[in-house]
């Protein structure tokens, strides 16, 4: 038999107590060494976040000279100095607008071209006692006369004007944001700003800030802001008068419309009931209306949605106005947008192109284009009786290319009382 083999014992370092041994063999212990791994591109060298931030901030100076250099004068109302409300310690990654606030090129309206000959049209329709254009600075200082005799005392209620004898501080502090608004381009709103949607007497406030006095950026955050804090009725105030006469005479000024206050107009369809109390129907019962201020306005009810017992509200309170060449475009755009309307208000559109059946004026194309579209769209809507009136109102009312294609559509109609009166099946 062969030796056995000696058991080598281990090779002990350091001799440590049997219960320290234990406590080692039992828990893992920390390893000191500190693993470098080395990369792929340590060789390249960066840059820190300072120096990043001042490239980016002279880079963006550099491209707003460069905007600024080519912008047109229509584009050109707000102040050429950039306005800042931070302290400049803010990071690049934060953004001046929310989300759905984003400012996006696209969605703006294209250039608009009116003719001569359809201005002249649409001006003869036109009323010729409109009514006199109210801001809020006529209301305000009606009110201020009123509280000075003490004649509103016994008026006044949630719905109307609301005057306050104001603490001297509070005015000098709206007069500061007023000064801001006149020169504001983008960045942050002041916080005494975002809150006087809150006030009970927020138009005195408002009216301390000088809205008309406002770059259109202000403008369009003032909107923003109003329309999502304000209740219908009082965003109504705010539409009525202080934007639409902004867009008025923006338009007016510079025959089109700056892009802030197109923006304004679409964030005020957030309150669609507002909208059309404050912007459109009073746009329209002025009476002045002209071809161009329609054609803006109404492209931002085409673009954007409505629900339809606002749009269905607003097409009855046009079909009983008297009539302006304006009428017919927005008549149009609603019309397009192939709601399933109450027969109330398609009786009321009946009756509203039925008016002219007597009227010796010549009326313009705007006015047989509103009535085709009526007739493509809701011809199975109207009843026998209404669709031979409209047939004799073509024999008054005519237009070389226009007029048979309405008769075509008429004759070819399956009114609704037509349906009413089939013969039910037999099933006895």
């Amino acid at each position: 038999m062969g030796k056995a083999k000696r058991i080598k014992p281990s090779k002990m370092v350091n001799k440590v107590p049997l219960e320290q041994d234990i406590c080692d063999t039992k828990f893992a212990k920390a390893k000191s060494r500190i693993k470098v791994r080395a990369r792929k591109d340590e060789d390249e060298e960066y840059v820190d976040s300072n120096l990043s931030r001042k490239i980016l901030s002279a880079a963006r100076e550099q491209q707003r000279d460069l905007e600024e250099n080519v912008t047109t004068p229509a584009n050109s109302q707000a102040s050429t100095k950039h306005f800042r409300l931070d302290d400049g310690s803010k990071s690049d990654s934060e953004s001046d607008s929310d989300g759905e606030d984003n400012l996006d090129s696209n969605t703006f309206y294209e250039d608009i071209e009116v003719n001569e000959d359809d201005e002249k049209a649409i001006e003869m329709f036109m009323s010729k006692n409109p009514l006199p254009r109210r801001t809020l600075a006529d209301i305000i200082m009606e009110k201020i006369t009123e509280k000075q005799t003490e004649l509103d005392a016994h008026f006044s209620d949630a719905g109307t004007l609301q005057v306050q004898d104001l603490d001297p501080r509070v005015k000098t502090m709206y007069e500061g944001v007023r000064d801001v608004l006149r020169k504001y381009r983008s960045g942050k709103i002041p916080k005494a700003f975002k809150i006087i949607p809150s006030l009970r007497n927020w138009e005195q406030i408002l009216y301390i800030t000088d809205p008309p006095s406002w770059s259109a950026a202000a403008m369009y955050q003032g909107t923003r802001i109003f329309a999502s804090n304000l209740k219908d009725k009082m965003a109504q105030r705010f539409f009525n008068l202080v934007l639409l006469p902004r867009i008025r005479d923006d338009i007016s000024e510079y025959k089109r419309l700056n892009f802030h206050l197109y923006q304004a107009l679409r964030k005020a369809l957030y309150k669609p009931g507002g909208f059309m109390k404050g912007i459109l129907l009073p746009l329209l019962e002025s009476g002045n209306c002209t071809l161009r201020e329609a054609i803006i306005v109404g492209s931002v009810i085409a673009k954007n949605s409505i629900p339809m017992l606002h749009s269905s509200a607003a097409l009855l309170k046009i079909a009983e106005m008297d009539y302006t060449g304006a009428n017919s475009i927005f008549l149009r755009i609603f019309l397009d947008k192939k709601y399933a309307l109450p027969y109330r208000v398609v009786d009321s559109l009946v009756f509203h192109f039925l008016r002219f059946q007597r009227d010796q004026r010549e009326l313009p194309v705007l006015w047989h284009q509103a009535f085709l579209t009526f007739v493509q769209r809701y011809k199975a809507d109207i009843s026998t009786e209404q669709r031979d009136a409209l047939l004799e109102l073509l024999k008054k009312q005519v237009h070389q290319t226009i007029t048979p294609e309405i008769r075509r559509e008429l004759q070819n109609a399956r009114c609704r009382d037509m349906e009413d009166a089939e013969p039910k099946m037999d099933f006895d």
